[in-house]
Formats: C-alpha cells, structure tokens, sequence
C-alpha cells in the first residue's frame, strides 16, 4: 500500500523513472493490461482488488486468467486510500514496463512512427498514444522534458493503448533522425505555416509525425525533415496538439499503406 501510494505522490515522478514501476486503475486500463497486445508491454506485478473490483473483474476474465498475477484483496477504507481517482473502481495494479530503447526498432520495417516534442500535458500525451493505437501506427516516441507519460493521468487518458502500441521517452532529435534514416522514413513535423499540406504529402511511403510543445510549437528543425500544415477552412489560428495529431495521424493511416 505504501509503495503505491508514493508511486501517486509528489515524488512518484523520480521513483517512476529509478523503478520503472508505474500505478493504473480501473477496469478500462486492466481490460488491457491484464491481455496485452504487445511483447513489450508493461507487465503486472500486483493487483489490488476490493470485493466489487474483484467481481467487476470475473464479468471480463476467467479466474484462470486473473489468478496468473499476484492479487491482494483490500477493503473499500484501503483502496480510497491508495487510488487518486475519488471514486476508484477497486481495481489497481502495479506495473513494471521496459527502459527505453530506440535501437531495438531499427531495422524492423517500422512504417508509421509519430513524435512528441516537450509535450507537457498529460490529457493530449494520453489521447495522442490512444489516437496512435487507433490508427495502427507502430511506434509512439517522446522527447526529452515532456509530461511523465507514466503518470495516472496519462495512463487514464490512454484508455488501454499503453498495452497495445510500444512506447519510448527521452528520445532526442537527433537519435530519432538517425533512427528514421535507417529504416528510410520520412519525416514530417507539424507546423502551421508548414512548406507542404498535409494533403500533398506522399502517403505510399513510410512516415513518421512530429508535433510540438503545446505553446512554444517545433524547435529548431534538422534540414531532412519537411514542415506540414494542417489546411483550414475557418478562422482559427491553429489546432490544439491532440486534434492536429488525430487528423495527421488518421491522414497517414488511410494511405496505401494501409
């Protein structure tokens, strides 16, 4: 209980990132969890159920396949007291996922790769690996100093897809560049006064998406990568990070390589 409950505190951030270990609740996050899609996804070390949990969990699982992972039944009292969420669910578990390791995707083929430079919030860093996983990309990368993508906000945002969509953090411009060089992807980064629109790009051939930070947008850029916009009919000046990713994103994944 105390380890969960420092995990969700102030400190969680530095005790995520020594540990690797990462908190998630509720039953839209284990319906995932619990049968991931992916060899590399975070794995489950505990679950905390309380009684409701624990039947909330046999409508979906047979009690084979809940009694794989370690559980630990608590009361209503002590699961209010280990969950952030106000009204939890009485289903929490403790997940272990793998450092990042960008050079065990080179090589691979990958084909639809998007990445997230200095995202700060956790709601669009959520929908953005959501979004990614609906659209049947390969890859989700982030930068250095973006949101904690595994913080409770985010997770909760994912609404499963951490479990089906390899994820990798603190990648740089640079290694990411040289990783897209040698699978020969092409890179797109997002900006609204972009040298091509979205809908003139070449959607026959690999492709990776950068979007920027929130406020401050792209940095500075290396020369192979080729500036996007988004065209727009109206007044506004821009859409936000998550609607401007689900529009390329959904742009890229009905092309022919579909």
């Amino acid at each position: 209980m105390e380890r969960v409950k420092a995990l969700l505190g102030s400190r969680g951030k530095k005790l995520r990132n020594i540990e690797h270990v990462f908190v998630a609740d509720g039953l839209q996050s284990l319906r995932s969890a619990l049968i991931p899609k992916i060899a590399s996804a975070p794995i489950v070390e505990k679950l905390y159920l309380t009684e409701a949990g624990h039947s909330k969990l046999r409508t979906e699982f047979a009690q084979e396949v809940i009694d794989q992972f370690e559980v630990i039944m608590v009361s209503d009292q002590v699961m209010n007291a280990m969950a952030e969420t106000e009204s939890p669910q009485g289903i929490l578990a403790l997940c272990k996922y793998l450092p990042s390791d960008l050079s065990k995707f080179k090589g691979l083929g990958v084909k639809r790769v998007a990445y997230f430079w200095e995202i700060q919030d956790p709601g669009n860093a959520g929908t953005a690996i959501r979004t990614a996983d609906a659209c049947g990309f390969d890859l989700v990368l982030f930068s250095p100093n973006c949101v904690d993508v595994y913080s409770p906000k985010v997770i909760r945002s994912t609404a499963g897809s951490m479990w089906h969509i390899p994820i990798a953090t603190d990648i740089t411009l640079d290694d990411f560049n040289e990783f897209a060089k040698i699978d020969q992807i092409q890179i797109y980064a997002l900006d609204g006064s972009g040298e091509k629109s979205l809908e003139n790009i070449d959607l026959t051939a690999p492709a990776a998406l950068v979007f920027g930070n929130e406020a401050r947008g792209l940095p500075e850029l290396p020369t192979t990568f080729t500036t996007v916009k988004i065209p727009m009919k109206g007044h506004a000046e821009s859409f936000n990070v998550a609607s401007a990713a689900a529009i390329a994103m959904y742009s890229i994944s009905t092309g022919a390589l579909s």
